[in-house]
């Protein structure tokens, strides 16, 4: 793609985003979000290769169905209300509706099919985007008509998607199918705690932001696809292995790490709101997701993939290992937990 083209569609994606992100009628968050997912289509397919054909495909079939969700359940509301207004939504099988579509533009299970599919089938880059910028529209109409949807519904969609983002993990081998599953379980966090405390919620998002930027910017760096691509990381930079462990430890939720914090303040929450059962098992099923950020971490620091003594060193190219964008955002994601009451604030 050229870079003219790129420029358009990325800014096209940007103001996507924005006009949902800033509009209180129902039809202009809609056009937000289809300008959205028209422009990223071509970003995704841009490989010309089946798999990003494919991804590109099955992304559009459900973000238009998804969109089109948003708009029948916004129009019910409007003619049972006679209101467009986002915030005005009193009208209970229109939010039950919303609710599924939000879900299902998010990539939360039961409504996660797509999402390692699309990840799979794009690059590293385009991976990232979709995982970190393409969930803030989304994210935002929640956070706007929270006060609507059902908590019920919030918290089975948040157990169920720690639970499948925590098992559909365990026997992946490729980086950007872990990704994408470490992001449904870190989403279903999110939306756990959204009925309950939409500041916890948001300090989350721009936590999960913040290390899945890091890790994604380590993976493209190194060129790191799969389990066995790891390995080779301690050839390219021994500090980038060092980070990218502790970047690891921090997306599963470890104490000293930054990443501890909203899970920390999340179960606080919820055994605050007598909610134990549900704290309880959101607990257990995170040491799932631990369990393969801890592989990760594992193959990338201790272990050597079995190659011949002329493949196993990688050239290195200073201007990729030197990424002060990539240092900064690792060492929030790392080190930052001290300042979480800063962040509540």
């Amino acid at each position: 793609m050229s870079p003219p083209i790129f420029t358009i569609m990325l800014s096209s994606l940007a103001t996507g985003t924005i006009i949902t992100m800033t509009s209180y009628h129902w039809l202009m968050a809609w056009i937000g979000l289809e300008i959205n997912t028209l422009a990223i289509l071509p970003i995704i397919s841009a490989s010309h290769n089946p798999r990003s054909t494919e991804a590109a495909t099955k992304y559009f079939l459900t973000q238009a169905a998804a969109s089109a969700t948003v708009l029948f359940s916004s129009m019910l509301s409007a003619w049972q209300t006679g209101t467009w207004d986002i915030t005005q939504m009193s009208y209970m099988p229109s939010n039950v509706l919303l609710s599924m579509a939000l879900a299902m533009k998010l990539g939360l299970a039961p409504l996660h099919f797509w999402l390692p599919e699309v990840l799979q089938g794009s690059t590293l880059s385009t991976a990232l985007i979709i995982v970190t910028w393409q969930k803030l529209a989304p994210m935002s109409l929640i956070f706007l008509t929270i006060n609507n949807l059902t908590p019920t519904i919030l918290l089975i969609l948040g157990l169920l998607s720690t639970t499948i983002g925590g098992w559909g993990g365990l026997n992946q081998t490729q980086t950007r199918k872990i990704m994408a599953y470490s992001s449904i379980a870190n989403l279903g966090w999110m939306i756990t705690v959204a009925s309950i405390m939409t500041n916890i919620m948001i300090m989350n998002l721009l936590i999960y932001l913040v290390m899945t930027t890091a890790l994604f910017s380590f993976l493209i760096a190194s060129k790191s696809k799969t389990i066995q691509d790891t390995t080779m990381t301690w050839a390219l930079s021994p500090t980038m292995t060092i980070m990218m462990t502790f970047l690891l430890l921090s997306l599963g939720g470890l104490p000293p790490m930054t990443g501890f914090a909203p899970k920390w303040l999340i179960l606080e929450e919820l055994t605050a709101q007598n909610l134990i059962p549900m704290a309880v098992l959101m607990a257990t099923f995170s040491l799932l997701s631990l369990f393969f950020y801890t592989r990760l971490a594992y193959t990338t620091t201790l272990t050597l993939s079995p190659n011949t003594l002329q493949t196993k060193f990688k050239w290195r190219f200073k201007q990729t290992l030197s990424n002060p964008l990539m240092m900064a955002l690792s060492t929030i994601a790392i080190f930052f937990l001290p300042l979480t009451p800063l962040m509540l604030m």
